[in-house]
């Protein structure tokens, strides 16, 4: 039984669970060999899987087995504004539904400890060479996201095990890894190693820190906060050995771009790495934060540190307490997760890869794992020339340069080269093109007060990057508005614009409705592309500017040295910055439940909080499978941003035109992001992106871009929410048929509950992004896989036709898709079920995680 297991630690005052006895007891001497996150998997599975399943499940650890689930249990639920909020908004209409049946509302609370950050809801109105532009941009924050914060503050009081940061203090998994994961976790006198699950992609930052992090839809984190075991099968656990030494000039962000590629080209989608060797030791914490953050870049679930040394000093320099610190230490050492007791660990995959070997790096355009050296811009033929005309942008024109994301801005080392060679550019006398939108926006408030210390904020400022926020802003889409002379400019000459950020993602019509195609690069090369004004810019060869002396100035002319960068980051960054951002920031005393209703007050008239339509309508019928309709046929890479776009709402759009006739004026439209709290709103983001090609969709022949679909069987091309209102109205089951790495980017819930509430049953692709694929089950729409060799092309499909689904979903199981052609021929298409676990399938029949949820409650309340 677990209890046999737990003991004293030794030199702590406090028990732990014995794992390696546990393993050891099963096979002699396994422990010694299992991965680190095998370690971390087991310890979980010792303290919390119920007896009876205990020794099946460890020996899928310690044999690599795959063959059945076995439960995790996330030590806590941190959650984002945006995915949290409409998580709080599903519970809080949930809450009604319960009460609607006669059951307790109050009772429906998080079970596991829920940490809400209010970071995606600031756009860049106000740019960093403005004055006071963060106080300006916080002011409009709260003036366009009144009902949503209403709605937030309320959850802090009516729901149990709730946290909340208010807005305007930084990015959830900068402030994760800064503060909030304690590495190891003491409750109950018991310690053992933190583990969570994110409402976010890139919720494996913290996985720098040796904590199992893992990004998760809203509808995922909905079940596990409402204390379900998150259920997996063992994952598939590859090494990274990392060799060599960065060279001179090297930043983090040119190895993390450089890794995405690799690993992109490994394929390592859904594993869990692990990275080691000699080279993880010449990173530091923060270096190693940047690759963690690009997991799902290139296609992982996380990516691993081990704890090490670095990780005390790290914990020590953001201010951690010396009695947590010590107990990290004394965990690690006694428990084998201490990064030289993994040395005797194995992995069914190694990987190696040279950080001697990585050079300056870009990314784009269009996507994070399109690596881009800057020694190749003038060959691959994005640093063209252009021709000059006096008073007019130029071809290429960088009208954003963003200083972003907890990415680069959590990595100190980072954030000062960009000081240093603002300084630099500054003392030659270089300035920031006119027509460039920068800005600084960093996610913690600590990163400001060390720019102060070492005198290289005000540089920043002077080339235009004041701080704007602490939040994600550009990286999130969130970039505000353009000077409406340059936006007009731009239209007039159509010109390709173009954005460069320091942030994660890329994808086209993410950043800016205008910036037609979008670059990542590290914090300093962002300032230097600021100076340079244009994509078409051979960055390491061409003139920045000339100094006072009339002489050229080159980017190897202000590139600060490792040497300095290092010096200033030793001097400069202390703990007491970490500990005034932070201590003040959690002092979260809330006093629970006191004269709060239970169930909120819906504001009838809001376009942000509205109580959620999943337990009636459409969602409340039967799935039948027959019949459907195709919404649109796809191609690959579909990414999240096309099924549910996130940036700025325009008032051409379908939900913009909805806005405006609920009275809201256009310069407080916001982005469909914050407005998913309304399905009425988000509904209508439903594959809105203008980038989208939907295959069913001609134009002389070729595939037309935009947000449109065909309507059968009239064969009437109208704008997609029109397609989907007209299908609604009628009542029509659809299906969507897609390509390879259907629903790869952010982990939206929206880009499911759309096509879900369009009435979409079932998506048939060649292949699914992991967290996508669990969101699309927790809305109720069945995933299914074409088998290897198959393809909508293969099939020749083209959207007159109709489709059924035969036979029993079940985990890995051989369904029919059944094509009905217009013509009246047949056509039986076998295809992969992609309920993967009998969780999933659990949730999948009860139409979806919120409903599973209510009749077990209701069940359990009948009892």
């Amino acid at each position: 039984m677990n209890i046999d297991y737990r003991k004293p630690l030794p030199n702590a005052g406090i028990d732990f669970f014995d794992t390696r006895e546990a393993v050891d007891a099963i096979e002699p001497g396994a422990y010694a060999k299992l991965p680190y996150t095998s370690r971390v998997l087991a310890e979980n599975l010792v303290r919390k899987c119920a007896p009876d399943m205990l020794t099946d499940s460890l020996k899928q650890l310690i044999y690599r087995k795959r063959d059945l689930d076995f439960p995790w249990f996330p030590a806590r639920v941190v959650c984002h504004d945006i995915l949290g909020q409409t998580a709080l908004v599903d519970l809080a209409g949930l809450r009604d539904a319960i009460a609607a049946k006669g059951g307790d509302p109050a009772k429906v609370n998080p079970v596991v400890p829920t940490q809400l950050i209010v970071d995606h809801s600031l756009a860049v109105e106000h740019a960093g060479f403005e004055k006071n532009a963060f106080e300006k941009n916080r002011a409009i924050e709260d003036r366009r996201n009144d009902d949503r914060f209403h709605f937030i503050n309320w959850t802090k009081t009516a729901f149990k095990n709730v946290d909340v940061i208010p807005p305007g203090n930084g990015i959830m998994h900068q402030i994760n890894l800064e503060r909030m994961s304690p590495v190891i976790q003491a409750r109950d006198g018991v310690a053992f190693p933190d583990t969570l699950v994110g409402t976010d992609s890139h919720t494996p930052h913290v996985d720098a820190l040796g904590v199992i992090a893992v990004g998760v839809g809203g509808l995922e984190a909905e079940s596990v906060m409402l204390g379900r075991a998150s259920y997996m099968r063992l994952p598939d656990i590859v090494g990274v050995e990392l060799t060599g030494k960065p060279q001179p000039g090297i930043t983090a962000t040119d190895i993390v771009l450089a890794l995405t590629e690799f690993l992109r080209k490994k394929r390592v989608v859904s594993a869990y790495l692990e990275f080691y060797g000699e080279g993880a030791s010449h990173l530091t914490l923060g270096d190693r934060a940047t690759i963690s953050n690009m997991t799902p870049e290139y296609g992982a679930t996380a990516a691993m540190f081990y704890i090490d040394q670095q990780t005390i000093d790290y914990l020590r320099l953001t201010g951690r307490e010396e009695k947590q610190i010590a107990l990290v230490e004394q965990y690690a050492k006694h428990t084998g997760l201490w990064a030289d007791d993994l040395e005797t660990a194995e992995y069914e995959r190694v990987l190696t890869f040279d950080l001697s070997a990585v050079g300056r790096n870009m990314a784009g355009p269009s996507n994070p794992h399109a690596r881009l050296p800057t020694s190749d811009l003038e060959s691959r033929g994005i640093a063209a020339k252009w021709d000059e005309e006096e008073g007019k942008m130029p071809d290429g024109a960088v009208i954003i340069a963003a200083i972003t994301s907890c990415t680069n801005t959590s990595n100190p080392r980072n954030v000062i080269a960009a000081g240093l060679l603002a300084r630099n550019a500054n003392q030659r006398g270089l300035t920031r093109k006119p027509w460039v939108k920068s800005s600084l926006a960093p996610g913690s408030k600590a990163v400001k007060l060390y720019l102060e210390e070492a005198n290289l904020m005000s540089e920043l400022e002077d080339l235009g990057f004041g701080v704007v926020a602490f939040a994600c802003t550009t990286c999130n889409g969130m970039s505000g508005a353009l000077d409406p002379k340059i936006q007009q400019e731009i239209i007039d000459r159509d010109l390709y614009s173009t954005a460069v950020l320091s942030g994660n993602r890329n994808f086209d019509g993410r950043i800016h409705p205008y910036a037609k195609q979008a670059f990542l690069a590290s914090p300093p090369l962002v300032v230097a592309y600021a100076i340079a004004g244009t994509i078409r810019f051979d960055i390491e060869k061409d003139v920045l500017g000339t100094d006072k002396d009339g002489n050229p100035v080159t980017l190897k002319d202000i590139w600060p040295s490792d040497e300095e960068i290092d010096a200033i980051v030793a001097k400069s960054v202390k703990p007491e910055h970490f500990r005034k951002v932070y201590e003040p920031m959690f002092d979260l005393s809330v006093d629970y439940g006191k004269d709060i209703n239970p169930l909120y007050d819906w504001r009838e008239m809001s376009t942000y909080i509205r109580r959620p339509p999943y337990w009636e309508g459409a969602m409340d019928a039967e799935r039948t499978m027959k019949g459907m309709r195709p919404l649109a046929i796809l191609g690959d890479n579909i990414t999240t941003d096309h099924l549910s776009p996130s940036n700025a709402i325009l008032a051409s759009s379908a939900a913009g035109e909805y806005l405006h006739k609920m009275g809201l004026p256009e310069e407080d439209f916001n982005s469909y992001a914050t407005h998913r709290g309304d399905h009425l709103t988000a509904q209508r983001a439903t594959l809105a992106n203008p980038k989208v090609f939907n295959e069913m969709v001609l134009e002389n022949g070729e595939v037309k871009q935009g947000s449109l679909a065909r309507v059968e069987p009239e064969g009437q091309v109208m704008r997609m929410w029109e397609a989907i209102e007209t299908y609604m109205n009628r009542r029509q089951p659809l299906i969507i048929v897609a390509g390879a790495d259907y629903g790869q980017g952010s982990s939206r819930d929206w880009a499911a509950k759309g096509v879900r509430l369009a009435g979409v049953e079932v998506i048939v692709a060649e292949g699914f992004e992991r967290i996508h694929r669990t969101n699309l089950i927790g809305m109720g729409v069945l995933p299914l896989e074409f088998k290897p060799g198959t393809t909508r092309k293969t099939l020749e499909l083209d959207g007159t036709e109709t489709y059924d689904v035969s036979g029993e979903p079940s985990p890995g199981a051989t369904l029919t898709l059944v094509v009905n052609r217009q013509n009246g021929e047949q056509l039986e298409v076998p295809v992969t079920c992609r309920l993967d676990t009998a969780e999933e399938v659990s949730i999948y029949s009860a139409g979806g995680v919120l409903q599973r949820f209510a009749k077990d409650f209701l069940e359990a309340e009948a009892s």
